[in-house]
């Protein structure tokens, strides 16, 4: 791939051999650092190209609308015939590129070869290892750019990947080794919600299943490279699993992006009052309800709930749970004893004494005989039909 600058607003380049899917993005880089420093009219001349990617077509088709977007333009110069195709399958309406024929290579924009060598690349473009990006205007390409693993290595495995047959053997294995080499950039981006109450081996496996969906689900049609499709869907799982799976109680998502809302609102508005913002305050700031302000305040502490182990904080040192009453289980004989109570009443003096005996003083049979004066068995017949009586009278009014 020939570089040549004519001026710092038009860019020609010339490319040679394939262009495939991998090198286009390359070259999607590499332009796109030209275009931030103040380019808008790149010509590409594509007379030694003997193959493209209908992929790489539509990574062209991008870098044009990047450009028009810009006030600027993409020029093909002599552009194949089998490229016009592509293009069209790409989603590129008629025109939309312009092309035209170009004079010797690098030819500028009016083919009158007049542009001025301002610095050259050369690379592989032919087999898709170009380097990536450039280094400030001498348009060299700097390699340390291809060592990010979402870049183009894993672009070029699921590119492959892609075009093969469903049934074809190969898919899973390029499906897994994708995976495998994008594992440890997962892991970097769990450990950026890390302190936050999930474990990091749960933030990882979450990070990883991420990135299985964004594998499975990445199209190379689009003209994206992978890690523009991948990084957002990742993090998307992360901040899903912490909406779905961190809250100790479950709040509804209305609250938990109003309580989102609330902290940002926070801060900016502390700084423009010069205090703390108050309910009303927060409330005209957000256009939302004095009630919906409260109500997300006060559901915001059911992240993570104070422990019911922690003191308390109010001096004693007692802990909430140190707070909790006991069941009582005379409650539950309250209505009994309130039903029987005027049963009691109305039975015989000696009655009373014998119920009072047994039942409150816990004495034994023997005993109350010998404080009456009669036998056990007396005692213990008079017992059974004191019971019955009260038995059946309160069985008999319920």
């Amino acid at each position: 791939m020939d570089v040549r600058l004519a001026t710092s607003e038009r860019l020609v380049v010339r490319l040679r051999g394939a262009l495939d899917f991998a090198t286009a993005l390359r070259l999607r880089i590499a332009l796109y650092d030209r275009i931030d420093t103040g380019c808008r009219r790149v010509v590409l001349n594509l007379s030694d190209v003997h193959s493209v990617d209908s992929c790489a077509a539509g990574v062209l088709v991008r870098v044009h609308r990047h450009l028009v977007h810009r006030g600027g333009c993409l020029r093909l110069v002599d552009l194949p015939g089998a490229l016009r195709a592509d293009l069209a399958t790409a989603g590129a309406d008629d025109g939309e590129l312009e092309a035209g024929t170009g004079g010797p290579a690098g030819a500028g924009e009016d083919g009158d070869g007049s542009a001025e060598d301002d610095g050259t690349a050369d690379g592989d473009g032919a087999d898709g290892r170009s380097d990536s990006g450039t280094d400030g205007e001498t348009g060299t390409f700097d390699r340390a750019r291809m060592r990010d693993p979402w870049a183009f290595e894993v672009t070029d495995v699921l590119h492959t990947r892609f075009h093969l047959a469903a049934d074809d053997r190969r898919r899973p294995a390029l499906r897994t080794k994708a995976i495998e080499m994008c594992l440890p950039y997962t892991k970097r981006l769990a450990r950026r919600y890390h302190g936050l109450g999930e474990a990091e081996a749960d933030l990882s496996q979450v990070a990883a299943l991420g990135l299985v969906k964004a594998v499975d689900g990445y199209d190379p049609s689009t003209g994206t490279d992978f890690g523009a499709y991948a990084l957002p869907t990742v993090i998307g799982e992360l901040k899903r699993h912490f909406r779905d799976h961190g809250w100790t109680v479950r709040v509804p998502r209305r609250l938990q992006e109003l309580i989102l809302d609330i902290n940002h609102a926070q801060s900016r508005l502390t700084q423009r009052l010069g205090r703390a913002p108050s309910v009303a305050d927060l409330a005209e700031y957000l256009d939302a309800d004095r009630e919906q302000i409260v109500e997300a305040a006060a559901a915001a502490h059911a992240y993570r709930p104070t422990s019911l182990f922690a003191p308390a904080g109010d001096g004693d040192g007692l802990a909430p749970l140190d707070r909790l009453g006991e069941p009582d289980t005379a409650l539950e004989s309250v209505d009994l004893r309130e039903s029987i109570n005027p049963l009691l009443q109305q039975l015989p003096r000696r009655d009373k004494q014998i119920i009072a005996m047994r039942f409150y003083g816990n004495m034994t049979q023997s005993q109350i005989a010998a404080h009456l004066g009669i036998s056990q068995m007396h005692v213990s017949r008079l017992l059974q039909r004191i019971v019955f009586r009260l038995r059946t009278t309160l069985l008999g009014e319920c």
